[in-house]
């Protein structure tokens, strides 16, 4: 067995999901709105297009698995595409949130553009950074600890986001007294943009890449293909991702509408410095962020104790049922509305280490079943299951948005309003319900991974081990 991973490496390998997190929340919670709001494009469009480039840059993900298995340089397979990329990563960011002076159509073709490179441009630095967690280590306790790790630093900078992209918006964009969110929104995501590449420096200067495949083992795609297409477990798990997402992007994509048409007032207070107000959405999505760091730091004792599996479905349906709940609540309660999303948020903390966690399991699986390692294959399915997720959740909130009429900086109908409270409650509850059925086949358990890491092992242990 492989010596403990060190403090620094664990806090350098968070890094990079703090990065990646800070853009996967501004996409998720503000980008539909963005569109709607700000760029002016209309939502039953933006949901088809959400749905057109998210599909594929889902399929992106297992060429890139491929590509960075086959990726050979003295820093490994996997790092060095976090120093490639860091620099395209924010620059395409700010393109994103930028608005062009164009017609409407021509609009249209700019934010298919630009957000179809943004998607490329982040697979080419999620999918290798994923794929790193199952190179660093073969400790399952150690894999558990950098998951976790990874998604304390990812709630930290999507609190970051949430936190201030509203306050910095409404800052910036007072241009000499003159109000334009549109600059607020590019100079806004420029800060994100720079500090996102900054923490991608920082994980490839603090990870190494430890496990190799095996010395026999031939570059061979078929046969990588193959033996993915006979790996049950891998399947359950990306069905099982798959409707993870879909439960927390439509939570996320419908909160900003959610706050700002079914609440007869956003603002909550203003800060005193800037003069700026803070919003209930604001608030709320923070909560949610510093309840899914609780959750993430649960997961590691409960899944120690009862397993991963029973630990993962277990917060699938307690967030099921706290969900359809929260569909009763009134704008006039409040607190009720804030502590259900605390719960629920918690629910969703715990599951997300558990599913990269357990992403590494299988890697190990198919090298135990098969002889054969392609752990970048393995774990793009675990970013293209995040996409797919996405990418349904993403659009089912813009066409559910149109099909109840709704209309951007309007009074909404009844209706409309409906509409949104689904979005929050009832709709997400059913995403999380079917990835927990998903669990009920999962056969991975605990006591099976320790076997197969002890026989893993001794195989490893036949061939000195080198460090990059």
């Amino acid at each position: 067995m492989m010596e403990k991973l060190k403090l620094k490496e664990k806090a350098g390998y968070g890094f990079g999901d703090f990065a990646s997190s800070m853009f996967w929340k501004m996409f998720s919670v503000y980008l539909l709105f963005f569109y709607t709001d700000v760029f002016g494009i209309s939502a039953a469009v933006v949901g088809t297009m959400f749905l057109v480039t998210r599909i594929f840059d889902g399929l992106n993900d297992p060429i890139m698995g491929i590509l960075a298995d086959r990726t050979n340089t003295k820093w490994g397979k996997f790092r060095p595409y976090l120093l490639w990329m860091a620099i395209p990563f924010a620059l395409f960011g700010v393109l994103t949130f930028t608005t062009p002076d164009l017609t409407t159509s021509s609009k249209i073709i700019y934010a298919y553009v630009t957000y179809c490179l943004m998607m490329i441009v982040y697979t080419a630095v999620n999918v290798p950074y994923a794929s790193l967690l199952g190179v660093m280590t073969s400790n399952l306790k150690d894999r558990t600890s950098l998951a976790s790790f990874r998604f304390i630093f990812a709630f930290a900078g999507s609190i970051l986001v949430l936190a201030t992209a509203e306050p910095l918006v409404e800052y910036l964009s007072n241009d000499q007294g003159i109000i334009n969110p549109q600059k607020g929104w590019q100079q806004t995501m420029t800060i994100y943009g720079v500090i996102a590449a900054i923490f991608f420096f920082g994980t490839f200067y603090l990870t190494r890449e430890r496990i190799q495949p095996p010395k026999e083992q031939k570059t061979d795609l078929r046969s990588d293909l193959k033996d993915l297409a006979k790996n049950i477990p891998w399947f359950i798990l990306l069905g099982a991702g798959i409707f993870t997402l879909i439960f927390n992007s439509i939570r996320d994509g419908s909160t900003i509408y959610y706050f700002k048409y079914y609440f007869v007032s956003q603002e909550a207070f203003q800060l005193p410095l800037l003069n700026v107000p803070l919003t209930y959405s604001t608030l709320y999505l923070v909560l949610g962020q510093a309840a899914n760091i609780i959750g993430v730091v649960l997961a590691k004792p409960i899944s120690d104790a009862i397993g991963k599996k029973k630990t993962f479905m277990g917060a699938m349906i307690l967030a099921t049922v706290l969900s359809c709940i929260f569909f009763f609540f009134g704008a006039e309660q409040l607190s009720l509305i804030f502590i259900f999303q605390f719960l629920i948020s918690i629910c969703a903390g715990i599951v997300f280490p558990l599913l990269w966690s357990m992403y590494a399991d299988i890697a190990d699986y198919s090298e135990w079943e098969t002889g054969r390692r392609a752990t970048g294959l393995i774990f793009s399915s675990s970013s293209m299951s995040q996409k797919m997720g996405w990418t349904l959740g993403g659009a089912l909130t813009g066409w559910i948005l149109a099909y109840y009429g709704f209309e951007a900086n309007m009074d909404q109908t009844e209706e409309a309003k409906t509409g949104i409270r689904l979005m929050m409650s009832v709709l997400p509850a059913l995403g999380a319900l079917i990835s927990s059925i998903f669990m009920i086949f999962y056969k991975l358990d605990d006591n099976f991974m320790i076997k197969i890491n002890k026989e893993l092992s001794l195989r490893r242990n036949k061939e000195p081990n080198t460090e990059k």
